[in-house]
């Protein structure tokens, strides 16, 4: 698992809004690709419209595969001026950001850092569990070619040719996590055994020891 450091490396502020990079990218460019998330109701943004007022409004659907991909310069420009701007992260496309983000931690820390930012009556209404099986579903739900239920007729549809590197990536960290699940069960497993093996000297050294 990273370190706090290396989480810390990996996310920066741009113009107001919160950017997760991977942690060894050395040259941080406006133009590089992301996607948005929305951290706390776990969706992909795939649009945006306005709303009677006239403000922006960013649509999302809980699929990766059918978010929409952006130059930083301009997600950034689009989560500052969304009415929530405080709930959005822009994922860096590349698949060790990605992994890290979905896998390592860096979601959780992101929404702490947000949090902190908005009143806890705005998070409880759109908060999702974080749970193993709803980053799967949010990952693995690669055939989702349908806009958000909530998507208005006016807002700019996400681009389907953008589906094929995230398929790849969505696979990436599938295995990341799949290694991660091995990990944690293989230490719990050799935890049980030294347990046992623990159990096993002191009944045989308990006997020895009252004798004495």
């Amino acid at each position: 698992m990273p370190t706090n450091t290396q989480m810390e490396s990996c996310v920066a502020d741009e113009r107001g809004s919160l950017v997760f990079w991977s942690p060894n990218l050395q040259h941080r460019k406006p133009a590089s690709k992301v996607q948005i998330i929305d951290v706390f109701s776990l969706q992909v943004v795939t649009g945006y419209t306005r709303d009677p007022q006239g403000r922006l409004l960013l649509e999302s659907h809980s699929s990766v595969a059918a978010g929409r991909s952006w130059s930083l310069a301009k997600a950034a420009q689009l989560m500052r001026n969304d009415a929530r701007p405080n709930r959005w992260v822009a994922l860096h496309f590349n698949k060790h950001a990605w992994g890290l983000f979905w896998a390592g931690g860096g979601l959780q820390h992101c929404r702490e850092l947000l949090s902190q930012q908005i009143p806890p009556s705005d998070i409880s209404s759109a908060l999702v569990e974080a749970s193993p099986e709803a980053l799967l579903r949010l990952v693995l739900d690669l055939g989702a070619d349908q806009p958000s239920l909530t998507q208005s007729p006016a807002a700019k549809p996400a681009n389907n040719h953008h589906k094929g590197p995230w398929r790849i990536i969505a696979l990436t960290s599938l295995a990341w996590l799949t290694v991660l699940g091995v990990t944690v069960a293989g230490f719990l497993t050799a935890l049980e055994r030294q347990d046992r093996k623990l159990e096993l000297i002191l009944e045989r050294t308990s006997p020895q020891s009252s004798l004495q």
